[in-house]
C-alpha cells in the first residue's frame, strides 16, 4: 500500500495530548506545510488540543518560512521544549513570533535545552533508554538548581535532574514517549524511502524517526516530489520506508530562508565564492576581521550563530581565501557541515560550497568528543564572574542552542559582539575607530540575567579564552577580564573601561589593534 497521502489524512493522524517531534532548523529543511495544515486543522475544528511539542532545534523563521508558529496557538499547544527559539521582531509588524508571544504571556509551558542535550536525547528514546547524562549545563540556567531550563511562570515542574554518578555530578534529561514525528526530506517513493539530494541538511530528522517509531507513534514526511521504489541506490536513501508511516507532497516550498535552489549549499561548485555577500562596514565587520586573526589553517573551526558568523565573510572579502587558500581551513555550524563558508544571518547553519554533512546528533557527537579545537562565538553579556549570556536578555529568550556544548568542549574559544548595544553607532576609517553614539544598554555587566556558559569553570580545566569588541580585545583569565588591546581613537578610560560594569586589568603593554581592520 501506498504511503502517500494527502494534508487531511496526514494532520488527522495527530491526536489530543500527544507529543509531536519537529525536526528543522530555522529556515532549513523545515516541514511548513504540515505544520500549518495541522495549525488550520485546530483553527477550524478547535483538535487537536494540549499537544506537547518538541523542537530540537527552532524550526521556521516566522517570517517567510513561519514554522513553529503555525502551531502556536492556545489549546493547540501546551508545552514546549525547543533547543533555541526564533525572538527577532518582525520587519514589517514589529512583533515577536507568534510562538514567543505565547511564552512571554505564559500562555504556554516552555523549556529551553541545549541544542546538544536534544539531539542526543532523541537517542535515548530511540533505543529505549531511561535518560541522556551530560555534564554541558552544569552551574548555568539549565541545571535545576539554576532554573531547569524554564522560560516562563508558567513552567513550573523540572524536567531535567542533578544525579551523581560514580562520585560526579550531571544533567539528567529523563527520556519519555514521543507519539509523532514530523520531518522533511526531498524525495520518497511510495513505500516511504526517503533521500535528501537536493537539501542542505539532514539534521534531526533520522534521529525524530527512529526515536517515535521505538515509542510505537506515527512519522510524517513532507517531500518535494516523488520517485519509482528502488529507482535509487541504497546510499541515497537516508531514511528507510519502515521508519515512515506518511508521505505528503509538497512541491516548489523553499529549502531554506530565501533559498529556494543553490547548489552551492551542496557542493563546491565553480565560481561559488565569487558572489558572497559583503558585510556592511560597521563595528560587526571590525569584529569579524580581528576574530579572523584567531583562526588557524588546519585547525577545524566551529562558529557560533549572531556576530561570529560573519568570519569566513570577512576572510573571503580580505582574501584569506582566496585561490586554493579555503582547503587550508575546516569550517563548520553545530548543524553538520564541513567545508566551505559559513554564511550569517537566516542562511546561518548551512555552509556555501561544503565538502560533507553529518546528521545533528552525529555533529554533536563531534562537537562533545573535542573535534572542534577552535570556537568563535557570540555573546549578549559578560560578566565579573567570567560568565556568558547568550540566553536570555530583556524580553529575547534564543535560547542555549549549540553554545553550551561547544563552548564546553572547544580548547580554544572567542567571544565575539560589540562592546555596548541599543543605538551603538561607529565609524570605521582612516585606520581608526570613532564612537559616534555609544549603545545605551552595557553587555559586560556585574551579574548576568542568564548564566548560558561558565566561562571561568572553562579556564580552570585549561581552556583559553578572548573577548573581541569593535573597540577592544580581553583576554579571559582566572582573576578576570584583562585588556590587552584597544582601537585607535578610542578613549581607554571613558569608552572602554568607563562602559563596563566592573574592574578590568589593564596589561602592562596594551597594544594598538590593527589599523587594517578599519578600512572600509
Amino acid at each position: 500500500m501506498s504511503k502517500i497521502c494527502d494534508l487531511a489524512e496526514a494532520v488527522a493522524l495527530i491526536g489530543d495530548r500527544q507529543a509531536v517531534a519537529v525536526s528543522g532548523v530555522i529556515g532549513w529543511v523545515v516541514p511548513d506545510v504540515v505544520l500549518r495544515a495541522l495549525g488550520e486543522r485546530h483553527r477550524r475544528t478547535g483538535g487537536p488540543h494540549d499537544l506537547t511539542f518538541y523542537f530540537p532545534c527552532a524550526t521556521g523563521d516566522a517570517t517567510g518560512i513561519p514554522g513553529a508558529d503555525h502551531v502556536a496557538r492556545p489549546g493547540l499547544m501546551r508545552r514546549v521544549i525547543a533547543g533555541s527559539y526564533v525572538n527577532p521582531r518582525h520587519p514589517t509588524t514589529g512583533q515577536r513570533p507568534a510562538l514567543m508571544r505565547l511564552i512571554l504571556a505564559d500562555a504556554v509551558q516552555a523549556y529551553n535545552w541545549p541544542i546538544g542535550a536534544a539531539m542526543h536525547w532523541l537517542r535515548e528514546v530511540a533505543r529505549r533508554s531511561p535518560g541522556y547524562l551530560t555534564e554541558v549545563g552544569l552551574g548555568t540556567f539549565n541545571d535545576p538548581r539554576h532554573g531547569g531550563g524554564r522560560l516562563n511562570a508558567a513552567t513550573v515542574h523540572d524536567l531535567v535532574e542533578v544525579v551523581d554518578f560514580r562520585g560526579s555530578e550531571y544533567l539528567f534529561y529523563p527520556t519519555w514517549p514521543l507519539d509523532v514525528g514530523v520531518i522533511r526530506a526531498a524525495a520518497a517513493d511510495e513505500h516511504g524511502n526517503l533521500s535528501f539530494d537536493d537539501l542542505p541538511l539532514t539534521t534531526a530528522a533520522l534521529a525524530v524517526a527512529l526515536a517515535v517509531k521505538a515509542c510505537g507513534g506515527t512519522v510524517i514526511a513532507q517531500v518535494a516530489r516523488t520517485v519509482p521504489r528502488r529507482s535509487r541506490p541504497a546510499h541515497q536513501v537516508r531514511i528507510p520506508g519502515v521508519l515512515v508511516d506518511r508521505v505528503v507532497v509538497a512541491p516548489d516550498e523553499p529549502v531554506g530562508s530565501s533559498v529556494r535552489a543553490d547548489p552551492g549549499y551542496l557542493r563546491a561548485v565553480p565560481g561559488a565564492y565569487d558572489g558572497l555577500p559583503r558585510l556592511p562596514a560597521g563595528p560587526e565587520k571590525v569584529i569579524a576581521r580581528r576574530v579572523a586573526r584567531e583562526v588557524r589553517p588546519g585547525e577545524t573551526a566551529i562558529f557560533g550563530f549572531g556576530a561570529s558568523a560573519d568570519v569566513a565573510l570577512a576572510m573571503a572579502e580580505d582574501g584569506l581565501l582566496a585561490g586554493d587558500r579555503l582547503d587550508d581551513f575546516v569550517f563548520t555550524t553545530e548543524h553538520g557541515p564541513f567545508g566551505g563558508v559559513v554564511m550569517p544571518g537566516w542562511q546561518f547553519s548551512a555552509n556555501y560550497g561544503p565538502e560533507a554533512l553529518l546528521d545533528g546528533p552525529s555533529q554533536f557527537d563531534f562537537i562533545d568528543g573535542g573535534g572542534c579545537t577552535f570556537a568563535a562565538l557570540s555573546f549578549a553579556q559578560f560578566d565579573a564572574a567570567g560568565s556568558v549570556n547568550v540566553s536570555r536578555f530583556a524580553d529575547a529568550n534564543p535560547g542555549t542552542g549549540g553554545f553550551a556544548d561547544i563552548a564546553h568542549h572547544a580548547r580554544r574559544l572567542v567571544f565575539a559582539g560589540t562592546l555596548t548595544t541599543q543605538g551603538l553607532k561607529v565609524s570605521a576609517d582612516r585606520g581608526e575607530l570613532r564612537i559616534i553614539s555609544d549603545g545605551a544598554v552595557q553587555k559586560f555587566v556585574p551579574a548576568a540575567d542568564h548564566v548560558t556558559y561558565r566561562v571561568a569553570d572553562g579556564i580552570r580545566r585549561g581552556q583559553r579564552a578572548t573577548v573581541v569588541t569593535e573597540r577592544a580585545v580581553f583576554d579571559v583569565t582566572a582573576g578576570g577580564l584583562v585588556l590587552t588591546e584597544v582601537a585607535p581613537g578610542v578613549d581607554v578610560r571613558g569608552e572602554v573601561l568607563g562602559r563596563i560594569g566592573f574592574p578590568v586589568r589593564v596589561a602592562p603593554n596594551v597594544s594598538m589593534m590593527d589599523a587594517t581592520l578599519f578600512r572600509p
